[in-house]
């Protein structure tokens, strides 16, 4: 019965601190990892719209993996809480989400991170923000990162593919220019095939000329996770 106390205990104590961050704030209990499936669905929408079911997307889904809950997914959102927190701020232009079991951090040419007309450089300003981004990961070091590139409908598909492809890579390299492990990267690219927003405007154009980094826990932090929580029930 005292096993079964403190677990209750806990779990009340963690959910209450979730409150604290701006980008959980109006996250319900599926998106904290208390109750939650086994794929990262909601992760794969904030990176890439309403297109979630679609069979190209295998190879996202397979880099974000399953989705633990229970006491497991709450330490792990306790421990997502706090870097979403301290992104939010180190870069306040940042669109910051907390989802599932992970963050997705959305840079469009508003919000930090941006690339120059048909150029995949990494620019000044662009650095300050990654450099920013990079202390944060190296702080939170027990976690996978997940680069995706986008661009709008202008020009052809298959140059805007490959833009996107560039761009991607170019974020991730510098991050690892900044001392993050190479091992802790995937990159995956989609050109102008998952647009978020209306390619008709400008703004809409704007938007979807963006980069996503996507955050998971890595094997070690889930492991822990599961660790705790048996310590917990036991």
């Amino acid at each position: 019965m005292k096993s079964k106390n403190l677990s209750i205990v806990l779990i009340f104590t963690i959910l209450v601190s979730l409150t604290s961050c701006e980008a959980t704030k109006n996250a319900n209990n599926k998106q904290k990892g208390a109750v939650i499936g086994a794929a990262g669905g909601a992760i794969i929408g904030a990176i890439i719209g309403n297109n979630v079911g679609n069979g190209k997307n295998s190879e996202l889904g397979a880099v974000i993996g399953g989705v633990l809950g229970g006491t497991a997914g709450v330490l792990i959102g306790k421990r997502m809480d706090e870097q979403a927190k301290k992104i939010e701020e180190e870069i306040p232009g940042a669109e910051v989400e907390r989802v599932d079991n992970g963050i997705v951090v959305t840079f469009d040419e508003n919000s930090g991170v941006y690339f120059d007309t048909n150029k995949a450089n990494i620019n000044n300003k662009s650095k300050q923000t990654l450099d920013k981004l990079a202390k944060v990961f190296i702080e939170f070091s027990d976690t996978k990162i997940l680069v995706v590139g986008h661009t709008d409908n202008t020009g052809k598909e298959a140059y805007n593919l490959a833009l996107s492809e560039k761009r991607a890579k170019s974020v991730k390299n510098y991050l690892v220019s900044d001392g993050i492990a190479s091992s802790r990267f995937e990159t995956l690219w989609y050109g102008e095939t998952q647009p978020k927003y209306d390619n008709t405007t400008a703004e809409g154009r704007a938007k979807n000329r963006r980069v996503n980094v996507a955050i998971v826990p890595d094997e070690k932090m889930k492991e822990e996770a599961k660790k705790q929580a048996n310590q917990v029930k036991g």
